[in-house]
């Protein structure tokens, strides 16, 4: 029979934990089941990807509805809250299966859980979010999906936009006044600088060119195109650093990336199909995971033309909430009561059990933003610089109390044998004397 390992489970939490955090990572299995991104691959376009990720959110998008005592069904409001990045954790823990989970290839009992937090915070007010909001958790991989899927559509929107304008720009530069006031579309491009936008956006598109590729290529775990002369190989996937603070590309032993290799960056690993080394560009990843600022407004905007009076048509028309917002709200584990949370499923009538689970999900969130994990997702010793696990090291402070406690052991040890035998004797002398003197 299997033994608990110490790394099993979050400090201060029994079992049932680990079955939560199993329970939501099995929403990343079939949210990231498409065909892994592979950037050694036949190039494919951006309307290829783009087309690939609206049908991907399409076919996993489900209506965030809830019921009332009565069965009558009613929306879950979204539409007043802003998604705004809390925290990226890692998490090594008994897998529960042999092998690392029934891969025969991993020779360790420990996975590794990867976690995103995440707050849904009334009216765009990400710098403070303080009342009224949401705590949620999630596997790195639907965050990362949704959000670089929301994130990649609205670049593409952007520079669609600049490159327009840049062109009536110098259309209008060539022709009279009069022709360039005839363009109903003339005002989309009133608050687009086309000085700094348009420089950007070829950035992008000449990306790689330029000798960059985009960080959000390697989220997903993939082999680099690389072997040592020893056969050995690395691959490159998404991490955490900077406490959970950013999200970056690490570079791992094995295939599911859990074994971080400190020692060496990626970007030495990464070659372009001329065999020269590449370099990353996070604009679009960083965005991700911005410091004090809304990732995403759960309100979808339209343009419209300030010329016009769309008084009547804004009453008509019914709310419509970003995507991304629905597939994590969806797919989250949620600590809403204790924050106010006043949309909060768990207000709910016939949501048995979200409440039941309510609070071992803020439990569990509450333990992994107190420091207790680094950023491989080890258990950290006392809040410091040291971690348990494989290859694990000690700080000098430990080793001095851990060579003060075998000490005192030892004296201890050697008080109690002194004492035992001053006992012994003494008692053998008694017996002795009375012995004498019945005699």
């Amino acid at each position: 029979p299997h033994q608990s390992h110490p790394l099993s489970h979050p400090p201060t939490l029994n079992q049932s934990n680990m079955k939560l955090s199993l329970t939501l990572l099995a929403s990343a299995i079939a949210y990231a089941s498409a065909k892994k991104n592979n950037p050694f691959a036949p190039k494919t376009t951006r309307n290829t990807r783009k087309a690939q990720m609206n049908a991907k959110l399409m076919a996993n998008a489900k209506t965030l509805r809830r019921l009332d005592g009565e069965d009558e069904e009613q929306e879950v409001d979204l539409s007043g809250y802003s998604i705004k990045f809390e925290k990226c954790q890692f998490v090594k823990q008994y897998d529960g299966e042999e092998g690392g989970g029934g891969n025969e290839d991993v020779d360790t009992i420990l996975s590794t859980k990867r976690f995103v937090i995440f707050r849904m915070c009334p009216d765009s007010s990400c710098s403070s979010c303080n009342y009224n909001y949401g705590e949620y958790i999630v596997d790195m991989d639907t965050y990362l999906e949704a959000a670089l899927g929301y994130k990649e559509e609205v670049q593409e929107q952007y520079c669609e936009t600049c490159n327009e304008c840049y062109e009536k720009a110098a259309e209008a530069a060539e022709a009279d006044d009069d022709a360039a006031e005839e363009d109903e579309d003339a005002w989309k491009c009133q608050n687009v600088d086309t000085s700094s936008c348009y420089a950007e956006c070829q950035n992008i598109e000449n990306m790689e060119e330029n000798g960059y590729m985009d960080a959000s290529e390697f989220t997903e775990c993939q082999q680099l195109d690389y072997e040592d002369n020893y056969g050995n190989v690395y691959y490159a996937g998404a991490m955490c650093a900077s406490s959970g603070s950013r999200i970056k590309i690490g570079i791992f032993t094995d295939e599911q990336c859990s074994n971080y290799d400190s020692s060496k960056d990626v970007e030495d690993y990464m070659k372009n199909d001329n065999g020269y080394n590449i370099k990353l560009s996070y604009h679009l990843l960083k965005q991700t995971y911005a410091d004090g600022e809304c990732v995403a407004s759960c309100l979808v905007e339209e343009e419209q033309n300030p010329n016009e009076d769309n008084g009547d048509d804004e009453e008509e028309k019914e709310a419509e909430i970003n995507e991304m917002c629905e597939e994590l709200y969806e797919a989250a584990g949620k600590c809403e009561t204790s924050h106010g949370f006043e949309q909060g499923i768990v207000d709910y009538d016939n949501y048995d059990n979200q409440v039941r689970n309510e609070k071992l999900v803020c439990n569990y969130i509450s333990n992994l933003k107190a420091g207790h994990y680094d950023q491989t997702g080890e258990i950290v010793v006392s809040g410091g610089r040291t971690t348990l696990g494989g290859g694990a090291t000690t700080t000098g402070g430990q080793k001095f109390a851990l060579a003060f406690f075998v000490i005192g052991t030892a004296g201890i040890a050697g008080y109690v044998f002194m004492l035992h035998q001053q006992l012994t004797k003494g008692a053998t002398a008694d017996l002795a004397q009375q012995g004498g003197t019945i005699a």
